[in-house]
């Protein structure tokens, strides 16, 4: 299954999907949906590109099919210090296939190979298992609780950090 997971630039065909994880809150998920936004950013974001020096968005594709997306952003981790910050949001049909472990370890693969960030960072809800196990599988490790991080659903909940190195990633497919 692995090998059939890739990831590739977002086209104007993944639009009408890829919304629903904006749009739909059984789509989105328990922990993907955040209230409803302003309809058409994604595509106003799509039509200035979404491949940028401080971040991006690509499609994850299982097969032929679209699978969701996964997106990144620079964090400043101190003065002159970056990292990037992923994010990772997939179609109700395509979770616990393996699409989100899969995924995340291309994006981060694909990060150090053309970016010069050392660390890559996620975080996920201390209630989403289903997300720690794909960030741990796909080679994050877990550093901590933040408390009260996140707000959702009417109450701040409490979120995991995870991060990867570029020492963690042999690009040459040893580790």
């Amino acid at each position: 299954m692995n090998e059939l997971i890739r990831l590739r630039p977002v086209v104007g065909a993944d639009l009408d999907l890829l919304e629903l994880l904006y749009a739909d809150p059984e789509e989105a998920s328990e922990y993907g949906f955040f209230g409803y936004r302003n309809p058409g950013t994604l595509r106003r974001g799509f039509e200035k590109g979404f491949l940028t020096e401080s971040g991006g968005r690509l499609a994850v594709v299982l097969g032929d099919e679209l699978a969701g997306e996964v997106s990144w952003h620079a964090v400043a981790q101190g003065p002159g210090s970056t990292s990037w910050n992923i994010g990772i949001g997939l179609l109700a049909k395509q979770r616990g296939k393996g699409c989100g472990t899969r995924a995340q370890r291309l994006l981060a693969e694909y990060l150090f190979s053309y970016t010069q960030v050392n660390r890559i960072e996620a975080g996920t809800e201390i209630t989403n298992l289903a997300e720690q196990r794909a960030l741990e599988k796909a080679g994050f490790t877990r550093e901590g609780v933040l408390r009260g991080s996140c707000f959702r659903a009417g109450a701040w909940r409490d979120m995991v950090s995870y991060s990867i190195l570029r020492a963690d990633v042999d690009l040459d497919g040893v580790k």
